[in-house]
């Protein structure tokens, strides 16, 4: 008998089968349509916001400026050595991201994440133009490119293009003044780096939220392995109440003349999910929270005459009680538990100790640096002088006068390079380095000791606001 050909082995590799959500409505669908607009608008319409920033800088309320390093919100301005603020608000913004999903699970997800708002625009776009999911099933399933397909297809990929170009249009704005920036990419005159950025970000936004979509959520994304760590048994999550569900219309049970539940096996919570899950196998990684199947389900469960909630919010606690007959705990207790009180603390600490630092903050600053080649220099007429780098910080939106002087030995005096008086004026919104001489008189006891410590003050004339920094004065050796 001859050898059998050795049977090759199984494919690791399914290739992907697109998932075409079903058209739903209901208050879930809703509230992430009014989450969409809303974080749509914030993000395409800020840079567009005017603030007078004085004349040395554009009139833009959100203004990332890379070439100063410096952040600008408002009123509020983060300079480089700030960056304790932008770390702050990471901090909280983790904080918050951890309290949301201990509450209400993949929450973010569903609703807030750049990767849904996007993808929910995208699937918009694709629903208007090639129908509901079985128009768009069928013209994926037909294999035959005709004139039809083809203008459908060229009409979805050039809309998707043309969000893809404004979102990463609307990105380059944040970095500099927007109308100004808008002329010069339609005029060709914008730097290179601006079309090179908004290429990509054309690109990655097409790919992501057209192409790619759940995807991304499933095999990119971290969050969804992180998750576990921040959900217990009182967090809420979509569920689906097996024990009043099943057995379903169509099962074996049902068949064999068992009693069926309230579920009917119509697949309406798997045609309207965005990551082609079944919520009914229960929890699994894809699932991003977005309840589109609760409102699916309420639905059908309306039109038989069923209670709505067999796909609902509930926390591991309630099955238990549900399953024994007993009703669930309320909402708030799910809420308000040790976890998410720690979160909440946290959270709060951090804002009140960025908002606290804020309001404390002085407009004007200063550096001091020593020049220490030499350390010091003998004049002429035996004085000991010393140099110093004072880099001048104004946060104000117009130039001011800074007087500075010098506390310590009396006989130390304070000159400033290119000027004779005290005083230097510090353009708005900049820092200026100007060189600091401190001179002691021969025989001054400054003179003859090798340090003397000092104190060197800056004041904004026009308010009386002061800022001091302490130094040494070298004297003989």
């Amino acid at each position: 008998m001859a050898n059998a050909e050795p049977s090759s082995p199984p494919s690791l590799y399914a290739a992907r089968e697109p998932v075409f959500p079903k058209k739903v409505s209901g208050k879930f669908r809703n509230l992430k349509w009014v989450i969409m607009i809303v974080t749509l608008g914030i993000y395409y319409l800020t840079p567009w916001i005017r603030w007078d920033r004085g004349p040395n800088l554009p009139d833009q309320a959100v203004l990332v400026d890379l070439a100063n390093r410096r952040f600008f919100f408002f009123w509020i301005e983060i300079w480089p050595h700030e960056f304790y603020f932008i770390a702050g608000l990471l901090v909280m913004a983790g904080l918050g991201l951890f309290l949301f999903t201990s509450a209400l699970g993949r929450v973010w997800c569903g609703y807030a994440c750049p990767q849904t708002v996007w993808t929910d625009l995208f699937i918009l776009v694709e629903r208007w133009i090639e129908g509901d999911r079985n128009a768009r099933l069928r013209l994926h399933r037909q294999k035959k490119w005709d004139v039809r397909k083809a203008r459908i297809r060229l009409t979805k990929y050039i809309v998707w293009i043309l969000i893809a170009a404004a979102t990463g249009g609307a990105w380059v704005f944040y970095f500099a003044d927007a109308p100004t920036l808008l002329v010069d990419l339609f005029t060709l005159n914008a730097h290179p780096i601006a079309y090179t950025t908004v290429g990509i970000l054309t690109a990655t936004t097409f790919f992501f939220g057209g192409v790619a979509r759940e995807q991304v959520c499933i095999y990119a994304c971290p969050w969804p392995r992180i998750q576990a760590a921040m959900i217990d048994e009182d967090t809420l999550i979509v569920g689906y109440r097996e024990w009043r569900g099943e057995p379903r219309k169509h099962s074996e049970e049902v068949k064999a003349g068992a009693e069926q539940g309230d579920c009917i096996d119509c697949m309406a919570c798997v045609n309207v999910c965005p990551v082609g899950i079944d919520i009914r196998d229960g929890q699994q990684l894809e699932c991003i929270t977005c309840a589109l199947c609760i409102d699916a389900c309420d639905d059908i469960m309306e039109k038989i005459g069923k209670p709505r909630g067999l796909i609902d919010y509930m926390a591991l606690t309630d099955e238990t009680l549900e399953r024994e007959g007993k009703p669930p705990k309320p909402i708030i207790k799910h809420i308000l538990r040790p976890r998410t009180i720690m979160y909440t603390s946290l959270w709060s600490l951090v804002g009140v100790l960025l908002v606290f630092a804020l309001f404390i903050r002085a407009d004007i600053e200063m550096t001091v640096a020593p020049v220490r080649n030499p350390t010091y220099v003998v004049l002429s007429d035996g004085s000991i002088r010393n140099t110093y780098e004072v880099r001048l910080l104004n946060k104000h939106g117009e130039d001011r006068p800074f007087r500075l002087s010098v506390k310590g030995d009396p006989a130390i005096r304070l000159q400033l390079e290119g000027t004779p008086y005290d005083t230097v004026d510090v353009p708005a919104d900049t820092t200026k380095l100007q060189r600091v001489y401190l001179v002691a008189a021969p025989g001054a006891a400054a003179a003859q000791v090798e340090r003397t410590d000092v104190r060197l003050w800056v004041e904004d004339i026009s308010n009386g606001e002061r800022a001091y920094k302490d130094t040494i004065f070298n004297g003989v050796e």
